[in-house]
């Protein structure tokens, strides 16, 4: 199964291709897509990201995960989120939101197995 591309990006809008929901926060995978809803981990802007957040996507087979922290960066990714990715045999990158999406559409057009979780505002 191939990554998704996202379709569009916008300040609290997302579309990823061939789904009909738009998106505030998203997770990626190769073959689907979903809201990210923070309430789900108790993740806010700080701490940030939880590892907790990052697994249903690890567990896709994701080669690669894409983290964008928002249009203005205020999402926070702590060192340990990034250790507990590495520790699975994840590459990891993390941009500022425009430019993870362009990074993820990039790495999912040339067939990688690609996941993300991009915040779409601040």
């Amino acid at each position: 199964m191939s990554s998704p591309e996202i379709a569009s990006i916008s300040w609290g809008h997302m579309k990823v291709k061939g789904c009909t929901a738009t998106y505030k926060d998203c997770k990626v995978w190769p073959g689907g897509s979903r809201a990210w809803d923070w309430r789900e981990t108790g993740t806010d802007h700080v701490p940030g990201v939880q590892p907790a957040d990052l697994e249903e996507i690890l567990k896709k087979g994701v080669e690669i995960l894409v983290i964008g922290r928002g249009m203005s960066e205020v999402l926070q990714v702590p060192s340990s989120t990034l250790d507990y990715v590495k520790q699975k045999g994840v590459d990891v990158k993390v941009f500022q939101t425009e430019k993870a999406v362009k990074e993820y559409n990039s790495l999912a057009g040339r067939g990688a197995k690609v996941g993300g979780v991009f915040h779409s505002t601040c």
